[in-house]
């Protein structure tokens, strides 16, 4: 007979059985309209058992031609398809085929003994936005404003363009970069660790080739020695064990105590320079500081046999189309300030090579009570690349010197006061770079660590800081911009480019040269001549005479304290304030685990003190928590959703390793849709201006990745980082009384023995050349690795299916096998061959983790050397007797025509 096609269900019913069906399912009710009738004839088609008639689709048909545009079939929308009746005005207490009402049908389900309210906490009824209302209902100004919408294709083609071959542009002057010939001879005899050898050998008397480890008696001794200085306790503890009658010998230990340790430490060659103490006047106040000598801190970098074969001596332009149209930056040396100072310097004095110094500075609590703090200042240099210069144990940063932490409380007068720490500041640094104002334009010679030598021009080009320290080292007032002169109360519009096409206009370096020249001048005049241009009163900045410096165009990004410490850090505070905390919290209770995603089972509206780490992992399920929540007295949430939607964008995008022309034109609209949708936080009485420097600073990521590169290359992460091994860590050793003294030598002391270490390890490797040492990126043949022993021995098949839902494992691998042994057979053969396999073993084991690694983009970080990892892990008891859940990852398999982008050619395997 003829039979009835549902297109709602895809179900097959008489005519009778179809009408039934439409009155007893409201969402195929709705789906068919007000035409039923029509509607079942138009499919209507005769049905037989013994043939089914495939429906016939036309891949060309988009589908639009046969659809009512005037009402809507309701299929679900982005959210599913769960929705009570209430939702689409049916009647109550109607039962929906598919839609849950809500109700429980019993209790029995639950557990028994377990509250899951007290467990997971109370969670409120969940209230759902209708259907479209983030994008059909009107915006809260009671119009519909225009929309900026993101296009869906930029992302993928924004990371297509990313992942091309690189076209490299080199430095068109041949005289640049060049080694100076005559000199290359006699350094390269002592190049690498030959000069470490020959240094040791005069400072220990000791002959090398007899005995590695000098002036260590043995291996033991050694280990010993590196484990109390890099590892052990204090040097009391450490004296203390090796007085224990019969340690030394039985160790067979050349020293007794630590303090004849020290003595042999203080004996190896120091590769970087002792720390000096200077008194700095202010104020006719004498200040203590500790520093280094730039010059020679910056000579164990550049000359460091570890860097050889990974330093960068010029600019490159790198494009990614044969055609030069689309640039793409990431490490310094691709952004355009060192094409331009490169060819300044060139011009002038033929042969350079530019080293770019970056210096970094944050004062850190080192004692948890006692407010006990210290300033260091780290340098690097621009010529290693940023996946150097990021990791703490490369050793590329240096801590060049400690400033003084002085409050200046007897200084009553709190804007005297402020003038006066801003001046002590510059003071210490003016005297810590006073070497870099020559040696940046006329050069020396420095030879790197394979012995080349050339004429390096050391000049100052980035200053890496939070906020804080960036309106210190600018000179300007705190709370306006350190990097343009946009008013206070205009920080919170967005910063577009003029008519003619150019960049919003920045500070004048030239205007606060010439004030800052008025300084011998009467102080009443010099202050206000500070005023005027919108800067502090500061008598000698760092940076007035480093040449080819500009500090307003010396500012970098901060991800850390600007993105997720500040911009992120209130955009969680606004939601907040919009939506019920309780929903949100629950929302985050209700998260199952998942693949690189945190579970904050408590909820995010009560956390404070929140890490950066910890405001991005709150970003990663931000949108999802608020994508259909109400805003309160209906407001529309769309304008919220987007401007959320925006800045996460902008997040992401501000954190790529690798940017194109496209790519930033992509965040630069991302920040654009943030703004065009912000006042809706204004119109929910959550704020009334946007006027924040750390937001306001977002409008000038592009110019800075233009000329340094991508934000990874200055992440304040890094030296949040080495607080604790340059500070903390330091103080600890010391006895917290007069402690400079006793934090410098041992750093000291601590770098001598990472040293030692290096030289050991080359020893013991063959003493191989210089090229193969210290791979940035090691290169691995498998792409998945698995641990050595299993996580479950001996698992029988049924438990498999009990415990990991591995219900057909048995017949899955009896068809593997048999695929593997006939890899000709047909389809049918496989199937009775692998019904006919016999199993010897009736058990096997498993593996709860599989770590793999992706090296289909191994041209930056996005191919890194960490694995990531896939769980799969049944539930568990834990030593209180409590369920832990399992955890079983989705994975994306390639099936080997897949690419590093998108689905295509991948499947889903579900743990």
């Amino acid at each position: 007979g003829t039979m009835v096609f549902c297109t709602r269900c895809f179900g097959n019913f008489s005519r009778k059985g179809y009408t039934h069906h439409l009155s007893s399912s409201p969402a195929c009710n709705l789906n068919s309209g007000d035409k039923s009738a029509a509607h079942a004839l138009q499919y209507a088609m005769p049905f037989d058992d013994s043939e089914v008639h495939p429906m016939t689709v036309d891949e060309d048909d988009d589908g639009d031609d046969n659809m009512n545009l005037d009402n809507n079939l309701f299929s679900g929308d982005y959210f599913g398809n769960e929705y009570n009746a209430q939702d689409f005005g049916w009647e109550e207490g109607l039962e929906v085929e598919g839609v849950d009402s809500g109700r429980s049908d019993s209790s029995d389900d639950e557990p028994e003994g377990r509250d899951d309210m007290q467990d997971l906490g109370w969670e409120p009824p969940r209230l759902l936005s209708p259907s479209g209302s983030g994008l059909t209902q009107e915006e809260p100004g009671g119009t519909a404003s225009h929309v900026t919408e993101a296009d869906p294709t930029a992302h993928l083609r924004v990371e297509e363009a990313l992942q091309q071959p690189i076209q490299r542009v080199s430095f068109p002057m041949t005289s640049a970069g060049k080694p100076i010939e005559d000199r290359g001879s006699d350094a390269a005899a002592t190049a690498g660790y030959q000069l470490y050898e020959t240094q040791l050998h005069l400072e220990t008397d000791h002959d090398t080739s007899e005995n590695m480890y000098a002036p260590f008696a043995s291996k033991l001794d050694w280990q010993t020695a590196r484990w109390a200085k890099l590892r052990g306790p204090g040097s009391t503890a450490f004296t203390d064990l090796l007085s224990i009658d019969g340690v030394p010998d039985k160790l067979g230990l050349s020293f007794k105590n630590s303090k004849e340790l020290n003595a042999l430490v203080d004996l190896l060659p120091a590769q970087r320079p002792r720390f000096q103490r200077e008194e700095i006047v202010v104020a006719g106040e004498a200040y203590d500081v500790y520093f280094r000598d730039v010059v020679e801190c910056i000579q164990a970098l550049y000359g460091d046999p570890e860097f050889a074969s990974h330093l960068v001596f010029l600019p490159e332009r790198h494009y990614a189309d044969p055609d030069h149209t689309m640039r793409l930056y990431h490490d310094m040396y691709t952004g355009k300030w060192w094409w331009a100072v490169q060819k300044s310097v060139e011009e002038c004095t033929p042969g350079a090579t530019i080293m770019p110094i970056i210096i970094s500075s944050d004062k850190t609590q080192v004692t948890l009570f006692r407010n006990k703090a210290a300033y260091p200042v780290y340098i690097t240099i621009g010529n290693l690349p940023k996946d150097i210069r990021s990791k703490p144990s490369q050793r590329g940063q240096i801590l060049l010197g400690y400033l003084p932490t002085t409050k200046l409380e007897h200084i009553s007068n709190k804007a005297a006061r402020r003038r006066t720490l801003a001046n002590l500041f510059h003071a210490c640094m003016s005297a810590i770079l006073l070497p870099l104002r020559r040696l940046g334009v006329e050069g020396m010679e420095m030879a790197s660590g394979d012995g080349v030598v050339r004429r390096v021009h050391p000049i100052f080009a980035a200053y890496v800081g939070d906020y804080p320290e960036q309106v210190l080292v600018a000179g300007v007032k705190t709370g306006e911009c350190p990097v343009c002169p946009v008013p206070r109360d205009e920080l919170g519009e967005f910063a577009t480019a003029n008519s003619d096409g150019e960049d919003p206009p920045l500070r004048d370096i030239d205007r606060t040269l010439a004030v800052l020249a008025t300084a011998d001048e009467s102080p009443v005049e010099f202050m206000r001549a500070c005023s005027n241009a919108g800067i502090k009163p500061i008598y000698e900045p760092f940076w007035r005479h480093l040449p080819y410096a500009d500090i307003y165009l010396s500012i970098t990004p901060d991800v850390l304290h600007q993105l997720y410490q500040g911009v992120v850090k209130h955009l969680v505070s606004w939601i907040k304030a919009a939506y019920d905390p309780a929903e949100l919290d629950a929302r985050c209770r209700r998260m199952p685990p998942n693949h690189n995603v945190r579970l904050f089972t408590k909820g995010i509206t009560s956390l404070s003190q929140l890490t950066g780490r910890e405001h991005g992992d709150i970003c990663r399920i931000l949108l999802g928590l608020i994508i259909d929540m109400r805003l309160p007295n209906g407001l529309s949430s769309g304008p919220l959703v987007r401007a959320v939607r925006a800045l996460m964008d902008f997040v992401y995008l501000a954190q790529y390793p690798i940017h194109s022309d496209e790519s930033l034109s992509a965040m630069e609209d991302a920040l654009q849709r943030f703004h065009d949708n912000k006042d809706t936080f204004i119109v929910l009485g959550i704020r009334t201006d946007f006027n924040l420097p750390k937001l306001h600073f977002l409008c000038h990521y592009l110019l800075f990745i233009y000329r340094f590169g991508t934000t990874d290359n200055f992440n304040t992460e890094y030296t949040e980082r080495l607080h604790i091994d340059f500070a903390k860590e330091a103080y600890r050793a010391s006895n917290r009384k007069d402690e400079y003294p006793q934090m410098t030598l041992w750093l000291e002391r601590k770098e001598k023995v990472l040293r030692h270490e290096r030289y050991i390890q080359w020893c013991e490797n063959g003493r191989p050349p210089l090229h193969t040492i210290n791979p940035i990126h090691s290169k691995r043949a498998r792409h998945i690795h698995m641990s050595r022993y299993p996580s479950a021995k001996a698992v029988p098949f049924e438990r498999l299916a009990e415990r990991y839902g591995a219900n057909n494992f048995r017949d899955c691998l009896a068809r593997f096998i048999t695929q593997h042994n006939h890899p000709g057979a047909s389809r049918r053969e496989l199937e009775e061959l692998s019904a006919l396999l016999p199993f010897a073993f009736r058990t096997v084991s498993v593996y709860h983790k599989a770590r793999f690694w992706e090296n289909t983009f191994s041209l930056y970080r996005h191919a890194s050397d960490d694995y990531d990892v896939i769980h799969v892990t049944p539930s568990r008891l834990d030593k209180r007797g409590q369920e832990i859940p399992g955890r079983f990852d989705t994975a994306l398999v390639n099936d080997g025509t897949g690419g590093s982008l998108g689905i295509k050619g991948k499947w889903s395997s579900y743990g």
